[in-house]
């Protein structure tokens, strides 16, 4: 009210010793009244003076990609509570279906930033870290403890020593076996590689296949290598080969596949894999006729749909190789960032902290069905899940999968190379070859 009369009594000012002062000096005295006496209140005023929470509302932009039933219901109830707890904020959410996301990210960071946007972690995160468009958010992780409690994803989340955003769920990947088979066979879950091998060769002399795998779309192979690289070479390793920073004939990457050939070639997986789907192929192990998947834990399921109880489904880590390298897992990660040109920074710092928080990851994952980061949340109930929240509270750091973690032209490269050794293991040295043809390519 106070500036709409300034600029009134400023506006007749500017008039006074004109030629039409006397009818000037009128009017400004009417502008002078109307502003003093507006004919309406404002939205949200107060007939007092006194400035309502509705005349100081903020409002927050989200672009997110929730667009399927559960993580749209996830995430309408973290803005709620956000809401509730921050009486001054109106959450906006733009809400993209997936791949309409993923092709316009770069696009509303550049030229309409809004003031948070769901993102992935690791080295799917970087190219915006490295372009300037993500806002480092260290002084976040630091006020809110968070690289105690988010300390699994603390290293996909870094770079540079800074962190640039922050993680709220995630789901585990790793062996799922059929516990009745392994007990009615006297089988033990494979702490280490040769155990692996041991528990692989006794269920082939039983005529029961170890391992279902479909490998007709390949994403499923890059799981297997994740894992295999992993437990080989270790986390830092690997993601320094998914960042392009490692040849693919590197005696390392060799190293992964002399241990691979010992699956690969006795035969250990399901015979003609790459006709099925990954969907197709888990007949076979609901049926006894194999007894080991790798796969996420978003296959259970399926498993239970089958037929299954929850007391024929066993869930192991993947074993070790190399004795004394960390346990990294892949556990693809879903986080929220800050725009470096968003408009909205104080209460995005605060929507980062908000969903940082147990109690608030523990609610939203209970509707995801997935895993909260923070490992002071709720142990699900959930048989598996509880075995990975477990298993990802503890990991040494966390891989992302290896399509989010390389580029696309790399990921498509990279899995159908890895199906096309899996059915002709021979074939090793022109695979790597052509994979790293494609490396120098895609990371010049």
């Amino acid at each position: 009210m106070m500036k709409n009369i300034g600029s009134c009594r400023a506006a007749g000012a500017r008039r006074n010793g004109s030629s039409r002062a006397p009818l000037l000096m009128a009017l400004g005295a009417v502008l002078l009244i109307s502003c003093k006496e507006p004919a309406q209140q404002p939205s949200g005023a107060d007939p007092s003076g006194a400035t309502t929470p509705e005349a100081t509302t903020r409002t927050l932009i989200i672009n997110t990609d929730a667009s399927d039933p559960a993580p749209k219901a996830a995430f309408e109830a973290v803005v709620k509570e956000f809401e509730a707890a921050h009486s001054g904020v109106k959450v906006k959410v733009n809400t993209f279906d997936h791949e309409g996301f993923k092709t316009s990210i770069r696009n509303f960071l550049t030229a309409d930033p809004p003031d948070v946007t769901l993102w992935y972690a690791g080295n799917r995160m970087a190219p915006f870290v490295n372009a300037g468009l993500f806002e480092d958010v260290s002084d976040v992780w630091t006020q809110e403890g968070l690289n105690d409690k988010l300390k699994a994803a603390a290293s996909s989340m870094t770079i540079d020593g800074k962190q640039w955003g922050v993680p709220y769920t995630y789901y585990q990947w790793g062996i799922y076996y059929r516990k009745d088979i392994f007990d009615k066979l006297g089988l033990q879950e494979a702490k280490t590689w040769s155990e692996l091998l041991d528990v692989c060769a006794k269920l082939e002399a039983a005529k029961i296949t170890p391992f279902v795998i479909g490998t007709k779309a390949t994403w499923p192979t890059g799981g297997w290598f994740d894992y295999m690289n992993l437990r080989v070479n270790g986390y830092e390793f690997h993601n320094e080969l998914t960042a392009g920073k490692v040849p693919y004939t590197d005696p390392r990457v060799q190293a992964v596949f002399d241990r691979w050939d010992e699956i690969v070639k006795p035969g250990y997986y399901l015979d003609n894999h790459a006709s099925y789907q990954w969907q197709e192929a888990l007949p076979a192990f609901i049926k006894g006729e194999a007894a080991m998947f790798l796969m996420g834990n978003f296959a259970v399921a399926p498993m239970r749909e089958g037929g299954l109880t929850d007391e024929q489904i066993g869930f192991m880590q993947f074993p070790e190789i190399t004795p004394g390298i960390p346990k990294a897992e892949d556990a693809p990660t879903d986080t929220v960032h800050i725009p470096a040109k968003a408009k909205n920074k104080e209460d995005a710092r605060k929507f980062l902290a908000f969903i940082a928080r147990a109690d608030v990851q523990t609610r939203m994952n209970e509707i995801l069905g997935q895993l909260p980061v923070n490992r002071e949340a709720q142990r699900p109930n959930d048989k598996f899940l509880a075995a990975g929240f477990t298993m990802l509270s503890s990991a040494h750091a966390l891989a992302q999968f290896y399509d989010r973690d390389t580029p696309a032209e790399m990921a498509k490269a990279g899995m159908d190379g890895f199906q096309r050794y899996l059915l002709k293991p021979d074939e090793r040295p022109q695979i790597l070859e052509h994979l790293e043809q494609v490396r120098q390519r895609v990371y010049k």
